[in-house]
């Protein structure tokens, strides 16, 4: 499934993510924003795991969130421009979104 595919490969960035930033980000600030990407991806895709057999779409939408979320926060920590940090809360949104998708679906099972 491809779903599982992404989500064990997000799953894999994040702790990628996570290391980078415990033994290798050029500051403290640098440091927390791989720490939090991380885990909000990490957490997110194996949310996505757990719920894909029966809310996909709500699976799918975690997953972008957190790509979203997280990749946005690598980004300024790697160099990129801080502006990417007015993006960030656009990830954190779809996240709220498919948890609230997934507890709807939930409901009416």
């Amino acid at each position: 499934m491809a779903i599982g595919a992404f989500a064990a490969v997000s799953a894999a960035m994040a702790v990628a993510a996570g290391a980078f930033g415990a033994h290798g980000a050029s500051g403290p600030q640098e440091a927390e924003w791989l720490r939090t990407g991380g885990l909000y991806q990490l957490v997110h895709a194996v949310a996505a795991l757990a719920i894909m057999g029966f809310a996909r779409g709500p699976a799918i939408m975690l997953l972008a969130g957190a790509a979203l979320f997280a990749v946005t926060l690598y980004a300024m920590a790697l160099g990129g421009p801080r502006w990417l940090g007015a993006v960030t809360p656009i990830g954190g949104s779809l996240l709220i979104i498919g948890w609230l998708w997934a507890g709807w679906l939930y409901w009416r099972a």
